[in-house]
């Protein structure tokens, strides 16, 4: 499974995360809208019963949904023609409350028109209640034109999340259980994503190996052959093949063992005043070779011949290398421009290439160690993709950033920037 098929499955599966989240948290709304539904009806009932065994109202004819409003979500009213006594009204209330499952504390006050206030007020516990011993307060006039009872439910909320415990429990069950999953599957991935960095890795270090070493065994085979003696131009040209490969495979490992050795040390970088024109043409003598068998074109722009930088010289130099040398690799026909400057805040060095390019969504990973952009074979060209790793370990050495400009199929451009102070 490669990572594309991976992501796309990470993708689904968060894409079902969320909307089973969104369905819970809709379905706990909705709960918590039947059980506040709930318990208004059965507040309403209880009022009804108080009415019918106290007799508060002077006239039967008159629908009960009349006399009571609901000014809050906490608060009920209900007319009474007649103020019942406080101790006969708190004695129906708690019978009430029992009889339809009412559990929770109330505060009552019974309201005088005439004399515009409340003449009392009690406070009614539940049972079990965990809020004992509280105090009754004053309570807020909703309307003074008639007689009536003010129920006050302050700890409704927590009622009926109370009785939302199945649910609420449940949902964070879920939650827990989904978050994990998220985090496994995030791992999982990273762990396919490096998984696979190692693989190919491994299959490019084989490859890389494996030619030179078989063109070594060739041309060894050849200088073994009595006959060699007498044709010197075939000797020395076989013997130039196996120095060639032997310091192309020391070139490899050094690069090797120097990303290995940097893991957990900070680059040691002597700065020193350094000549642009110079540093560009000894790193492109590096790569001679590798210009020639390309047949690349190769432009210098250097804004002048004393143009100073103050940086690692050897450090600096080996960034180059690695940035020419991967502009060669990646152009079937080179055309290479190298440029360095002095900005207000920093020194520069341009590479651009006529290459391959780079699509944008792998620029963010260029830089990381063993990293390869994916391609169809991902041996179509040599290396271990530690080459833009070990670049920015350099310029993040120096202080300095790099910015990458790529077009897929038009080119690229490395720009390294190092502070000036």
């Amino acid at each position: 499974m490669r990572s594309s098929t991976l992501k796309l499955i990470v993708l689904l599966a968060t894409i079902l995360t969320t909307l089973i989240v969104i369905v819970q948290l809709y379905w706990l709304k909705k709960v918590y809208s039947f059980e506040e539904k709930q318990f208004n009806n059965n507040v309403v009932r209880s009022i009804r019963g108080v009415f019918e065994d106290l007799q508060m109202n002077d006239n039967p004819s008159m629908i009960f949904q009349q006399l009571i409003a609901s000014p809050g979500p906490n608060y009920y009213i209900f007319k009474a023609d007649t103020l019942p006594l406080k101790d006969s009204l708190s004695f129906y209330l708690q019978r009430e409350f029992a009889d339809f499952n009412v559990t929770t504390d109330c505060k009552l006050a019974a309201y005088s028109k005439d004399l515009k206030k409340y003449i009392y007020a009690k406070y009614i516990p539940a049972a079990a209640t965990n809020y004992p011993g509280q105090e009754v307060s004053d309570f807020p006039v909703f309307d003074d034109d008639f007689d009536h009872i003010l129920l006050y439910f302050p700890h409704r909320s927590n009622y009926i999340l109370g009785q939302m415990n199945f649910w609420i429990i449940s949902s964070i069950i879920l939650f827990i259980t989904l978050i994990g999953l998220a985090v496994s599957l995030f791992y999982f991935y990273r762990q396919k994503f490096l998984s696979e960095i190692q693989k190919d890795f491994v299959n490019n270090f084989t490859h890389e190996f494996k030619t030179p070493l078989a063109v070594m065994k060739i041309a060894s085979e050849v200088l073994a052959q009595s006959s060699i003696v007498h044709q010197p131009d075939k000797l020395q040209r076989y013997t130039e093949i196996i120095k060639n490969q032997t310091e192309h495979l020391q070139n490899q490992v050094g690069r090797l063992l120097k990303a290995a050795s940097s893991d957990n040390t900070d680059l040691h970088i002597e700065k020193e005043n350094i000549n642009a024109h110079q540093l560009i043409e000894q790193a492109l003598d590096k790569v001679q070779p590798l210009i020639e068998e390309k047949n690349a074109k190769v432009e210098i722009r250097v804004g002048g011949t004393s143009e100073q930088m103050f940086a690692d010289k050897a450090h600096l130099e080996l960034a180059v290398v690695n940035l020419l040398e991967n502009a060669l690799k990646y152009s079937s026909d080179p055309h290479i421009v190298v440029e360095a400057g002095k900005s207000e805040k920093d020194f520069f060095i341009k590479i651009k290439d006529n290459g391959i390019g780079i699509e944008k969504k792998y620029i963010k990973n260029i830089f990381k160690k063993f990293y390869r952009i994916p391609t169809g074979d991902v041996h179509n060209v040599k290396g271990f993709g530690l080459g833009l790793n070990f670049v920015k370990r350099i310029i993040d050495a120096h202080d300095g950033k790099i910015k990458v400009n790529s077009i897929p199929g038009i080119g690229t451009e490395f720009k390294l920037l190092i502070p000036v102070n």
